[in-house]
C-alpha cells in the first residue's frame, strides 16, 4: 500500500510538472486564430435601421436632444428621424439618464444614437451598454485616433469592445443571428472632421476599417480654421472631406441645411427639440394667420 501511494504521488508530480511546462511555454498572442464560438449562421442580417439606410445609398437624418426628459426623448424617436444624436459632448446629461431616456422607448422608429464627448474606452461602453446603435466621435485629429474609436466600439476580434452588461441585451435580445454574433455588422460609426490635424489625415481617416461616415462639423470648422462658409479657404477644406469620403466608398455628413445646398452628402444631424418647437410653433402661427 505504501508502495502504492509513493507511486500515486509520483505520477501526480509527473502531470503538475508536465502541465506546468505547457503552460510555461511560449504564447504569442498576434498568431491566436480567433474562436468560433461568436460567429453567426449563415448570412448576416442588417437589423438596424440606421445601417441599413446607409448600404441602401438612402439618407440618414439623426435628431438633436438636449433635454434629459424620457417623454421628449421618444417623442423625437419617433418623430421620423433615423437616429437619436443624444447630445454628451456639449451637455450635462448623465449615463443613467441616457440609459433611462433608452429604455422609455426601446423599439423607438429611430436607432439610439449618441454623440460622445472624446475617444475614450469607457464613453463608448457606457453608450453601448445602454443601448446605442449609431456612435458619433468628435473631433478626430489622426489615423490612430480613428482607429482606437472603432476598436472600443467592435467586439473582438475586430475591437477591444467588452461584452459587459446593461439593459441592451434585454433590448435586442430576439434580433437575426444573436446581438453579439451581429453586432459588428450592425453598429454605425461616424467620425467628426472639426479640426486641421483631422483635415490633413482626412484621406486615410476615411479608410480605417469600420467608419461608416465622417461629418464635417460646420461651425467648429470654422472655429478651428478661422474662416467661416462661404470662404475660399472653408470650402476648399469642405471639399476635400467629401473627396475623402467619397474616395473610401462612404457617407459625407454635415449639418442638414446641407441637405439641400450641396451635393455629395448623404448623412446629417438635424436641429434640437428646442429648435424644433420654435420652428412648430412658428408653422403653426403662419398656417392660423387671420386674412
Amino acid at each position: 500500500m505504501y508502495t502504492a501511494t509513493k507511486t500515486g504521488l509520483a505520477m501526480l508530480m509527473a502531470c503538475a510538472m508536465a502541465g506546468g511546462a505547457l503552460a510555461q511555454e511560449e504564447f504569442i498572442a498576434s498568431e491566436w486564430e480567433y474562436g468560433p464560438a461568436y460567429e453567426a449562421e449563415g448570412e448576416v442580417e442588417i437589423w438596424n435601421s440606421a445601417k441599413q439606410k446607409i448600404m441602401n445609398g438612402e439618407d440618414l437624418v439623426g435628431g438633436t436632444i438636449n433635454e434629459q426628459d424620457p417623454q421628449i426623448y421618444c417623442a423625437m424617436a419617433n418623430a421620423g428621424y433615423d437616429f437619436t444624436w443624444v447630445e454628451m459632448q456639449h451637455s450635462q446629461t448623465s449615463w443613467e439618464s441616457v440609459a433611462n431616456m433608452y429604455a422609455a422607448c426601446p423599439d423607438a422608429q429611430a436607432a439610439h444614437g449618441v454623440r460622445l464627448a472624446y475617444t475614450d474606452e469607457r464613453e463608448a461602453q457606457h453608450a453601448l451598454d445602454a443601448g446605442a446603435m449609431v456612435i458619433v466621435y468628435p473631433t478626430i485629429d489622426s489615423v490612430e485616433e480613428a482607429e482606437e474609436a472603432v476598436s472600443w466600439v467592435k467586439f473582438p476580434p475586430d475591437g477591444r469592445h467588452s461584452r459587459g452588461g446593461g439593459q441592451r441585451w434585454s433590448f435586442y435580445s430576439d434580433v437575426p443571428g444573436g446581438y453579439r454574433e451581429t453586432f459588428n455588422d450592425n453598429i454605425v460609426v461616424i467620425l467628426m472632421i472639426e479640426t486641421m490635424d483631422g483635415v490633413e489625415d482626412v484621406y486615410e481617416i476615411a479608410e480605417v476599417e469600420g467608419v461608416d461616415g465622417i461629418m464635417i462639423a460646420s461651425s467648429d470648422l470654422g472655429n478651428f480654421s478661422g474662416y467661416a462658409q462661404g470662404d475660399e479657404q472653408y470650402e476648399m477644406i469642405v471639399d476635400r472631406v467629401l473627396d475623402a469620403a467619397q474616395s473610401a466608398g462612404i457617407q459625407a455628413c454635415g449639418p442638414l441645411g446641407w441637405r439641400a445646398e450641396r451635393e455629395g452628402f448623404s448623412c446629417f444631424q438635424a436641429g434640437s427639440e428646442g429648435s424644433l418647437i420654435r420652428r412648430g410653433y412658428e408653422a403653426e402661427m403662419e398656417a392660423t394667420a387671420r386674412p
